[in-house]
């Protein structure tokens, strides 16, 4: 069967604008062209939007969606399970939602008591499926499986008081590392401080610390554009600042 921009759009309920970008930037290009020079999709191009719109549910961007799908190595059955299981995912983390959303109702109409640590499960669970989504893939390739697993775990078994803790301790580091900048001496008081904190911030998520690996992350927020953009987006050059307070701290470097 085959179906025009305005019937494909209706089948798949997105807007026949999105089909015509989607062939613009090369992600979903039409079967052919009719005489009248309308856009005509056949079945390979039904089932390829239907891994697109999967890949789009679990918020990849576009980009890296037409490099997946144009790699020589895409497979369509393979990547439907990578799907299966990351929407199983989903479901699970809304599932806890849902559920300590239910148990306070019933805490407030006094019919269950709840734990503290009861009513933040879901929220943990939601930082390291976050955590995942963003860097999990590079995580494991530099840590491994078991590292991963292990730091997975570790926050699942935060405490409220642990929570709370590193929440604030975040915020910490964001304020000193800006202080620092400011300074312009990665070896300085303010820098070193910042560092310090960093490790501890890290212990609350790593199974172990080792010097090795907080110097091996900082020369990451260097390499990887996401770290570089979270650190320099108030003041450009952020992350190389930290990663040099950071050499300075553990007393190694990493070469690129």
């Amino acid at each position: 069967m085959e179906y025009t921009v305005q019937k494909l759009g209706q089948l798949a309920g997105i807007s026949p604008r999105t089909l015509r970008y989607y062939d613009e930037i090369g992600i979903l290009k039409p079967a052919r062209i009719n005489s009248s020079g309308y856009r005509i999709y056949g079945q390979k191009e039904v089932d390829l939007l239907q891994q697109i719109l999967f890949y789009r549910e679990l918020g990849v961007e576009l980009d890296s969606i037409r490099d997946i799908i144009t790699s020589p190595g895409f497979d369509g059955a393979v990547s439907l399970k990578i799907h299966r299981d990351k929407l199983l995912e989903k479901r699970e983390q809304l599932d806890i939602l849902i559920a300590n959303v239910e148990k306070t109702i019933a805490v407030t109409e006094g019919r269950i008591t709840m734990s503290n640590k009861e009513k933040f499960e879901g929220f943990k669970k939601k930082m390291v499926t976050d955590n995942e989504k963003k860097y999990g893939r590079e995580a494991r390739e530099k840590y491994g499986e078991d590292a991963v697993n292990k730091s997975n775990a570790k926050v699942q078994g935060m405490t409220q008081e642990q929570y709370d803790e590193v929440t604030a301790l975040a915020l910490e580091i964001s304020t000193t590392l800006a202080e620092a900048f400011k300074t312009g001496d990665p070896g300085g008081e303010l820098a070193q401080k910042t560092a310090e904190l960093h490790k501890k911030w890290l212990t609350f998520y790593w199974d172990k610390y080792s010097k090795e690996a907080h110097a091996g992350l900082a020369q990451m927020y260097v390499d990887d554009e996401r770290f570089t953009a979270y650190y320099d987006k108030d003041q450009p050059g952020t992350a190389v600042f930290l990663r040099d307070a950071i050499f300075i701290y553990t007393g190694l470097a990493v070469s690129n």
